[in-house]
Order: structure tokens, then C-alpha cells, then sequence
């Protein structure tokens, strides 16, 4: 795959919908040639003790960032007409399809696809297939996981790598 964007979502609470933190990464002709990164004022708006213990975002940090639709605004113009990649799309989706809906817009039906899944196929050796392991096998070196561009950019490596 030549095109596409890597978009990672990080999660205040247990609910899809209360994106607090969003990473993309273009990659055109096989290339890294832009990235976006944002807070997010997630919705619901309280964060969860366990959430906070991955990714180490509190309410303190997105008091006053901007919500959703504000900050889709910006991505949807840098995506336009692209896939999009995600380790464990099911996730990244789904909370994509919450936000939308929460907000009440209208959800493009974006075409999702999946380094989890194909790193199951292709690295089946691995002792586990989490975004970390299958990046440091495809050369890249994750130092900030659950950061949302990091982990968009180790997407995206993974993804020129194997997709």
C-alpha cells in the first residue's frame, strides 16, 4: 500500500466515544509527508483511573482543547480520499463511528484497515502481536507508546512494511 493514513485514538474512559487524543500520519507513494496530532475534549468528559494510567492524559490536559468536530475539521481535508490504517481497527473505528454519532454528523463509511490483523498473518513467530512488537520487527523503535502520533507513526511503518 502506497496511500494511505495512519490514525491512532487514545480514550478517556471505557466509552468509544470520549476520544481525548488523536494521532494521523499521511504516507503517499510510500512516504511519510505530513502528521497531525491534537487533544481532544472527549465526551463523555471525565477520565477513567485505568485510561489515565496508559496513556497519561487527565482532564487537566483537555480542559480547554477543542472538541471533536472542531478538530475533525482539520483531519478530514488531510485524509480526503485516503484509507485509513490502524493497529486493532476494530477500535479505532469504532471510536471514530461513536464520535460521529455523539456529535451527530454524518459518518463517511471510511475504509479501515488493519496492521493487528495482518501481522497475525505475517509475523506468526511473534510472542504477541501488540503495536510495539510488530514495530520493533518491522525496524521501527516505539519510545513513546500510547501517545496518539506515535503510535500513528509506528502504524504507519508497520503498515509500508507488510500491507
Amino acid at each position: 500500500m502506497e496511500n494511505f493514513a495512519a490514525i491512532d485514538f487514545e480514550t478517556a474512559n471505557f466509552e468509544r466515544s470520549s476520544v481525548c487524543s488523536v494521532g494521523v500520519v499521511i504516507v503517499r507513494d510510500g512516504e511519510i509527508t505530513d502528521s497531525f496530532y491534537s487533544l481532544i475534549q472527549p465526551e463523555p468528559n471525565y477520565y477513567n483511573y485505568r485510561c489515565m494510567q496508559v496513556h497519561g492524559l487527565c482532564r487537566e490536559d483537555t480542559d480547554d482543547a477543542p472538541v471533536f468536530p472542531e478538530v475533525w475539521a482539520q483531519i478530514e481535508p488531510l485524509i480526503e480520499g485516503l484509507p485509513l490504517v490502524a493497529h486493532n481497527s476494530q477500535f479505532d473505528e469504532g471510536c471514530l463511528k461513536a464520535v460521529f454519532k455523539v456529535y451527530q454528523m454524518e459518518y463517511p463509511d471510511y475504509i479501515f484497515y488493519d496492521t493487528l490483523y495482518a501481522s497475525r498473518r505475517t509475523f506468526r513467530y511473534l510472542p504477541n502481536h501488540q503495536l510495539h512488537t510488530v514495530a520493533a520487527e518491522c525496524g521501527y523503535c516505539l519510545e513513546n507508546h500510547h501517545h496518539a502520533l506515535a503510535d500513528a507513526e509506528a502504524c504507519a511503518w508497520i503498515a509500508r512494511e507488510i500491507l
